[in-house]
């Protein structure tokens, strides 16, 4: 099997790069930005469990990564996990803003699929990770959940275009502690937020990989254009 994850070499994407590499992926390539050094740990711990390393580095939306990721070949597994965006009230944002957002979150889904899918066997998998702000109204989240909505229903759009031979599906995550939320100027409400959901605890990158890996496996094959929620129970709260 070979996999490619986008922003896999830290939090949740280097947790579903991981999972792969345990449930025996061959080979498992990793998109970043520019932490060399979190790839390259990354890099090592995927040797560890035995499977071979690749890392694509730079704007997944640029031309070039996008030729990279197409010359890895066919694709049993194609996860868009990259996300970024700026974080202000909807009247603060400009126009650059929403470009950058939406282009790296939702766009290059489309982007990724492109190239990759005209490869991909029959059997194969396209999974994007959303958020609950795609639907759900969070503070200074305009840009960012609105390029999560795109996303979703960018996800339904390829899943029927797809279809049979390759599946498309999305994970929503809650809130999970990672370095990216030290961007947020609510960062201590949002984790308070997340560990008061009915199980109790914060959602972590382990179980949104774990959620991918379902979506991947055989036992999905009737599972198409669906967005699944791992948030312990929280966004069912009134």
């Amino acid at each position: 099997m070979t996999v490619f994850v986008s922003g896999g070499s830290r939090g949740i994407g280097r947790a579903i790069a991981l999972r792969f590499a345990r449930d025996g992926a061959k080979r498992v390539a990793i998109g970043y930005l520019r932490n060399d050094l979190a790839a390259e740990v990354t890099a090592t711990e995927l040797q560890e469990l035995g499977a071979e390393p690749v890392l694509v580095r730079g704007n997944i939306t640029s031309e070039r990564v996008l030729g990279e990721v197409a010359a890895l070949g066919p694709l049993d597994v194609l996860v868009h996990n990259a996300a970024t965006g700026v974080i202000r009230p909807a009247l603060e944002t400009e126009d650059k803003h929403w470009d950058w957002t939406l282009n790296a979150n939702a766009r290059a889904l489309l982007q990724l699929a492109r190239v990759a899918a005209p490869q991909m066997p029959d059997g194969s998998s396209i999974v994007a990770i959303s958020s609950l702000g795609a639907q759900r109204v969070l503070e200074n989240y305009v840009l960012i959940g609105t390029s999560k909505a795109a996303l979703e229903s960018l996800v339904r759009y390829l899943a029927v275009e797809l279809a049979p031979g390759i599946r498309v599906n999305a994970v929503s995550a809650g809130v999970v502690e990672t370095g990216a939320l030290e961007h947020f100027p609510n960062r201590e409400a949002m984790l308070e937020a997340g560990r008061s959901n009915p199980v109790g605890r914060i959602v972590e990158p382990d179980d949104i990989a774990g959620a991918v890996a379902f979506l991947c496996s055989p036992d999905a094959a009737m599972v198409r254009g669906q967005i699944l929620i791992v948030d312990g129970g929280f966004s069912l709260l009134a």
